[in-house]
């Protein structure tokens, strides 16, 4: 056998700098970079004060002997180029927010620090501190603060869960043409989070403009990193997504400054992304302001060695030692960092020895729901149509309902785009939900790598960045592959970044319940979408649903998860004439039958079977009102239909699909007790399928699965006044 060694295309650098580099390097970029660690360094043992005060709620996670990680590495950037940060990122925030309010001419050891400087300290102090002056109103907090205008994205509280998203942002950036990159942060413990593989396989596989900034602080919370990553050093993960990578003393802000300007030349010039590994070290404990050591888990002999070399503290030595700021400009440049941040302490807690939180601060107690969701403007100029509406017919599958509503919209904005597994291939996606689009828009209807949590990931930071990304998760099932995506994420972001960023992304999901798929390809995700009110859901039983709900979904600022049922793919449906941009409205039912005996509520595939079931019923003497609910997610269910409903007929049967444990019905049914308790003469009942996973026997799945005779005999039951 013969054998030969493969060496990766890309290549590893460890740098370090030399005086000389800092004797070449002008003298306001050297003061510049200073009074960012100053700043930082101050206003973090501000933070901590402050939290020993019992004036900071929740965890303070401070970047104190990180700062030059941020302090240097902005000033190599762009204005316009984008951060996104982690849990520990108010030096990352607060290095983009000076960069973008402060004159790129202002020299801190000769000018005064301009307004908008205390302005900006202030708002960021205000956030960490939960107060209605700061940045995300005070939602946000320490662990996620953003402000879009200075280009920060935002900040992530999970570990790893903020790189999909500075990919998806990368990707905005690369279909815009802007020529801007995206700085994303993250540290040590998220490159063994399957977020970071799934983001940095897109961003090498689509050659994305993405600097991979790693801040190797070599702990966890006390697990050294040694102890959690195979890969030494981490840097070599980058050879596997086609990726150069430079490792730099994370303590030294010349180097920083110098190789983060190389890379984001390299971005620039190639496309391609490139990971920097910063070794640096967290001076304290991973929050609050104790050593390691005093958990054990570090030596005092470790942090001495390296508190002597952190940032704040080599940095004006070199400075003075070649000369380029003298002792009187070095303690000028202190003064003012200390003082801007001992403004930012007094415009937010009052005077005296025990810091209090200026009470007139706190946001309203009742504005903690505002900016859950769009307010609904977008809709105000629109006017939505229904059947009655129209007059002139065709025939048109589902699937291909579903293809032509995306197709419309691809042609209407440049900024919409279809991604997902298979979508671009077989001329329409596995399942022809996307006929006859990859031809027609190769740029944006693209493949994807089995990879929910990347690519759902990236929809969201295309959303975030004004683009209008529809995403197709093939199966159910998958979604609890992406769930820190779908719900701690996007099902969040608006509200948890006070309501200062839209998200108009449209995810659909492909139900296969009753396909023969089994139990990992069989859920209706109709209640676990329902856990996180962020989302808005529908599901469309009919082509003219389909067309009429996908174009208020892409309308929508709001993410919309719209469900589809594999069943109806294959029929035809009636739908209006050369239209395909009606709109139905979210939040309105539609009734297919009407009755004084039982209302019947149901949604989706079971739409159709019930209407089938009417005659059954009519032969039983029994006439039901028959509601397709079409909106699901739980604040905007039509009640008001419901309620006219239960008026006259004072029962009421819920039908669905789903597994129990996974259904709606008995919280819309509490719903409907609350709100209209004398109008129902008997128990709500609240049908769905067996609390099994489907298996894939044909005979045991129809055996898990609603079946109509249940449906006809329980509606009789509760119209007759005997269920239960």
């Amino acid at each position: 056998m013969k054998n030969k060694t493969l060496a990766p295309d890309t290549n590893i650098y460890l740098w370090t700098s030399e005086p000389e580099d800092l004797a070449a390097m002008p003298a306001n970029l050297a003061a510049r970079i200073y009074f960012d660690l100053c700043l930082i360094n101050y206003f973090e043992h501000a933070a901590l004060r402050l939290k020993n005060a019992g004036a900071i709620w929740g965890p303070v996670h401070t970047s104190v002997g990180q700062e030059a990680t941020a302090g240097a590495v902005i000033h190599a950037l762009h204005t316009a180029d984008k951060v996104t940060g982690t849990h520990r990122s108010h030096h990352h925030f607060l290095a983009k927010a000076m960069q973008y309010v402060l004159p790129s001419d202002w020299q801190p050891h000769t000018d005064t620090l301009p307004e908008e400087g205390f302005i900006a300290l202030r708002r960021t102090l205000a956030e960490i501190m939960g107060l209605a002056p700061g940045f995300c109103g005070g939602r946000g907090g320490s662990m996620h603060l953003r402000w879009v205008e200075a280009g920060f994205l935002g900040s992530n509280a999970i570990v790893g869960g903020g790189i999909p998203l500075s990919t998806g942002a990368a990707f905005a950036e690369k279909q815009r043409k802007t020529g801007n990159i995206v700085v994303c942060y993250f540290g040590d413990g998220a490159v063994n989070q399957g977020a970071f593989h799934e983001a940095c396989n897109f961003a090498g596989l689509w050659e994305l403009p993405v600097l991979f900034f790693l801040e190797n602080n070599f702990y966890a919370v006390g697990t050294h990193a040694e102890a959690a990553c195979a890969a030494n050093p981490i840097a070599l993960r980058a050879t596997a997504y086609n990726m150069d990578a430079h490792i730099v003393d994370g303590s030294d802000p010349v180097a920083l400054y110098e190789v983060t300007k190389q890379a984001v030349g390299q971005i620039r010039s190639t496309n391609r992304p490139v990971f920097i590994e910063a070794r640096c070290y967290r001076t304290y404990h991973h929050a609050g302001d104790q050593p390691g050591s005093a958990f054990k888990y570090r030596d005092k002999e470790e942090e001495a060695w390296w508190r002597e070399r952190e940032s704040v503290t080599q940095f004006p030595r070199q400075l003075k030692k070649t000369g380029l700021l003298d002792e009187k400009a070095l303690k000028t440049i202190q003064n003012r960092a200390q003082e801007a941040v001992q403004a930012a302490v007094d415009f937010c807690v009052e005077d005296g020895p025990n810091p209090k939180v200026r009470s007139e601060l706190w946001p309203k107690p009742q504005s903690v729901a505002v900016g859950l969701r769009s307010n609904g403007g977008e809709w105000d100029s629109i006017r939505f149509q229904e059947r009655e509406d129209f007059h002139a017919w065709r025939e048109l599958r589902y699937s291909d309902a579903i293809a032509a509503a995306t197709g419309r919209w691809l042609e209407r904005d440049p900024m919409v785009f279809t991604l997902g597994e298979e979508v671009a291939n077989f001329g329409g996606g596995a399942y022809g939900a996307t006929k006859n689009l990859p031809a027609r828009f190769p740029e944006r209807v693209l493949n994807t790598p089995i990879s929910e949590a990347g690519f759902v990931g990236i929809a969201l930071g295309a959303a975030m960045s004004e683009m209008r990304p529809v995403v197709e998760v093939m199966f159910p099932d998958f979604s609890l592959v992406a769930a820190d995506q779908l719900f701690n994420q996007i099902g969040k972001a608006r509200h948890m970044y006070g309501d200062t960023t839209q998200l108009p992304l449209v995810a659909r999901i492909r139900i296969a319940t009753g396909c023969g798929y089994g139990g990992q390809h069989s859920m209706d995700p109709v209640g676990l979408y329902a856990l996180f009110p962020g989302w808005r859901m529908v599901a469309p039983s009919t082509a003219f649903d389909y067309i009429g709900l996908f174009n208020s979904a892409m309308q929508s600022l709001d993410p919309v998860v719209i469900l589809e049922h594999h069943s109806l793919y294959g029929e035809t449906f009636p739908v209006p004439e050369d239209n395909l941009d009606y709109m139905v409205r979210f939040g309105k039912a539609r009734i297919l039958a009407e009755g004084e005996d039982v209302t019947i509520a149901t949604y989706g595939c079971m739409t159709g079977r019930c209407e089938r079931l009417l005659s059954r019923w009519r032969d039983m003497g029994i006439y039901p009102d028959l509601i397709d609910l079409r909106t699901l997610d739980l604040p905007s269910i039509d009640y008001d239909t419901l309620g006219n409903s239960l008026r006259k007929t004072g029962q009421c049967v819920i039908v669905e699909q789903a597994a129990s444990s996974q259904s709606i019905g008995k919280q819309i049914a509490a719903t409907l007790q609350e709100r209209f308790f004398d109008e129902l003469d008997g128990p709500i009942a609240c049908l769905a399928s067996l609390d099994v996973p489907p298996s894939v026997s044909r005979v045991l799945e129809e055996a898990a699965l609603l079946d109509d005779d249940a449906i006809v005999e329980t509606a009789a039951l509760v119209a007759h006044g005997k269920w239960r």
